[in-house]
């Protein structure tokens, strides 16, 4: 087993238009922007499949476009996680699973599963739910994230649930989310949401350095000191694969603040 995991760094997507100009060289075309990123991060998240199944050739074409290494999220169906009845998903997660995703290869990261906002921690219901996420599609290994987004899951017996299924609790930094950071699973998943407009790269300087002391833990196989735990048990001291993600708040610096973050690596 290697002394480290490896550390992913990347944003939500890839085409946003406030990022002309700031990240992408002006007068970049649309379909060169992925393979621009990918020259400056090491991954992704792919959002388009939140709202519509993709095509595997559309798969295998962006991961034509990035070198090895990159890794791309991605964003699991609204239909398949916005829903009063998680338990009752099987159809719509064999429906996701099946576009098209192994055409990523070893290119595929982790598939997030973002609840509701307004979803609340149901015990029979989640694991329920956990039980229907498959291990593999087509021969490649799938690893699964679930970003809980109410402040019910903040408690032990959630933690205890998704270690048990080997899935990983999204850590988030957000004003309103809450922020469960045990380790559940043989990978970490961060989303931080903190940018600021005012900030040319989103964060300043002691909070880059602070997340870059806390992705090294991480990928060290520490739980780090500072983030909110609500586990009975403390999580297996092992490396593990780290992915951190810049997203929404001031979304025009996020591509900066996770390059920033990136050099500090």
């Amino acid at each position: 087993m290697p002394a480290e995991g490896a550390i992913h760094i990347g944003v939500g997507g890839w085409d946003f238009d406030p990022w002309r100009g700031t990240f992408y060289p002006a007068g970049l075309a649309k379909p060169k922007q992925l393979a621009h990123l990918a020259t400056r991060l090491n991954a992704t998240e792919i959002n388009a499949t939140f709202y519509k199944l993709q095509s595997p050739a559309l798969f295998e074409r962006w991961a034509s476009m990035v070198p090895e290494g990159f890794k791309f999220a991605v964003k699991a169906s609204r239909f398949c996680t916005n829903r009063r009845v998680l338990g009752e998903a099987g159809e719509a997660i064999g429906k996701f699973c099946a576009q098209g995703l192994s055409a990523l290869g070893d290119k595929l990261g982790p598939i997030l599963w973002q609840l509701a906002a307004t979803k609340q921690f149901d015990p029979d219901d989640l694991r329920a739910f956990l039980a229907l996420l498959p291990a593999s599609q087509d021969g490649v290994k799938l690893r699964h994230a679930l970003e809980p987004r109410h402040e019910s899951f903040k408690c032990p017996e959630f933690v205890a649930l998704a270690r048990e299924a080997g899935v990983a609790i999204v850590i988030a930094e957000h004003e309103t989310y809450p922020q469960i950071a045990d380790l559940t699973a043989d990978f970490v998943y961060a989303r931080l949401q903190a940018a600021v407009e005012e900030e040319p790269l989103g964060y300043g300087d002691s909070a880059l350095d602070l997340w870059a002391k806390v992705a090294k833990g991480w990928a060290a196989g520490e739980s780090p000191a500072g983030l909110e735990y609500f586990g009975d048990v403390p999580a297996e001291a092992s490396p593990r694969d780290v992915f951190i993600f810049f997203i929404s708040a001031a979304k025009v610096r996020n591509p900066l603040a996770a390059e920033a973050l990136a050099r500090r690596m």
